[in-house]
């Protein structure tokens, strides 16, 4: 399914009022750390379809970042059925995220 670039126009309509599990990858070009995780969101994004991953520059929208308290980068919310069930704040391995999905 590969990654899904969001605005603050989409968020709604692409996390909260689908279904799916979602990963909201919440990052910044600047963020070094961010693009050191997008190649394992990538990867997971590909191996896994039945899972939504997304990614939303909190430059691009500080409304939807402000509306979710992100205050560190890269920051990653996970929703199921448009809740929010876990997140998880800064680099992490690839197995870090993967404990986040559903069994």
């Amino acid at each position: 399914m590969g990654i899904i670039e969001l605005t603050e126009e989409t968020f709604d309509a692409e996390v909260l009022q689908d279904k799916k599990f979602v990963i909201v990858d919440f990052w910044a070009s600047w963020c070094t750390p961010c693009r050191m995780l997008a190649p394992i969101l990538e990867e997971i994004a590909d191996e896994y379809p039945n899972i939504k991953v997304c990614k939303l520059n909190v430059d691009d929208a500080p409304n939807i970042a402000e509306r979710y308290g992100i205050m560190s980068l890269p920051a990653l919310l996970f929703f199921d059925s448009g809740e929010i069930i876990n997140e998880s704040i800064g680099l992490v391995s690839r197995e870090r995220v993967l404990s986040f999905l559903p069994k």
